[in-house]
């Protein structure tokens, strides 16, 4: 009788002839349709964000797995789909050593100090935008107006270099004077001032809600279409690359309270579409938190790690001290998953719960 082998690894595990490459593959392509509206909306500045985002992530793989004496693992594309989720989530006109200093953080500290794909603890794109928020508060919060390549005042390809290449360490300052606030920081001012939500969003900001789901609106560069978004996250599900349960319970978790709050005071707290619409969510919810490395790998451990992703980013936006709460929601979530895991494990069959 011939003994089979077993090859023992961390996840993500794999199966049905799906590979690694596959998976990642499947979800740039749900990626790219949002990714290519930014630019569209942004201008080209937004398309050498990610490019110098992605290369420095896969560059930094390469040259660690050398170092280490390691096959090359670029070829699994997981470091290509890092740089552009990192990319996705920061201003479109960020300087390029930012791009690269986010794209070797996310790598050398959020993924190959744990051993590579399969070992890291916090999700590499978010634990470097984290990072960035907290190092390069200015340059992640200057907020460009969006500047439609088809538009009459849309600049040209050397143009959008030179706005990511002209300033070493700042700001680009041909952006300067369109910088302007998200709608979640314009919320989040305003109110604290004392002004309504109607005064906060209304008037000279002209917030609106289709705008916000269409993707024209202030914000970084990949995550302001919900429609899009939602749209590869649907596919995503179709492919059985993720299930239900954690996209969908993060939502709830946002908007429930977002409702409750809403429906106590309409004056201070916004409705729960303003939630849903703006800011990271969408992409967080899809694309981040169904990171299948550093979530739950059982149904009812995701659904309480999604709940508690939804619900600490309603927390953060609304008393936290950033607008946005996406990120540190989702980090904060992921150290929790080795307790979520132990607690969730189903009871062997035939085998009876202890008293």
């Amino acid at each position: 009788m011939s003994m089979t082998s077993l090859k023992i690894s961390s996840s993500p595990f794999v199966h049905d002839g799906t590979s690694i490459p596959a998976i990642m593959q499947a979800v740039i392509w749900s990626l790219l349709p949002a990714a290519a509206l930014g630019v569209m909306v942004f201008g080209w500045s937004a398309l050498f964000v990610m490019l110098i985002t992605t290369l420095a992530c896969v560059i930094t793989e390469r040259i660690l797995n050398a170092i280490r004496s390691r096959p090359s693992t670029i070829g699994d594309q997981s470091a290509a789909l890092t740089g552009l989720l990192l990319a996705m989530t920061m201003p479109s006109n960020s300087p390029w050593w930012l791009c690269v200093v986010g794209g070797v953080f996310a790598i050398l500290l959020g993924k190959q100090l744990y051993g590579g794909l399969g070992y890291n603890m916090f999700n590499p794109a978010l634990i470097a935008r984290v990072f960035l928020l907290i190092s390069f508060p200015v340059q992640m919060t200057t907020w460009p107006a969006p500047v439609p390549l088809l538009s009459e005042h849309a600049h040209t390809l050397s143009e959008g270099l030179a706005m990511i290449l002209s300033a070493p360490f700042g700001t680009p300052e041909l952006l300067d004077a369109l910088s302007t606030a998200t709608p979640l920081g314009q919320y989040r001012t305003e109110t604290g001032m004392g002004h309504t939500v109607r005064e906060a969003l209304g008037g000279n900001f002209g917030f609106d809600l289709f705008s916000a789901a269409t993707g024209l609106i202030k914000g970084s560069l990949g995550e302001t279409s919900a429609i899009l978004l939602t749209l590869g996250g649907i596919y995503l599900l179709r492919k059985r690359i993720i299930t239900w349960h954690i996209p969908i319970t993060m939502l709830l978790g946002c908007i429930v309270p977002a409702i409750i709050f809403w429906l106590i005071d309409p004056t201070k707290y916004p409705d729960p579409l303003f939630h849903l619409v703006t800011g990271g969510l969408i992409i967080g919810a899809f694309f981040m938190a169904t990171d299948m490395v550093t979530s739950p790998v059982t149904p009812m451990g995701q659904i309480i790690f999604g709940l508690g992703c939804g619900i600490l980013t309603y927390l953060i936006r609304t008393w936290g001290g950033y607008p946005e709460g996406v990120s540190f929601a989702i980090v904060i979530m992921n150290a929790t998953v080795p307790l979520i895991d132990q607690y969730s494990r189903p009871v062997t069959y035939g085998k009876k719960k202890s008293a």
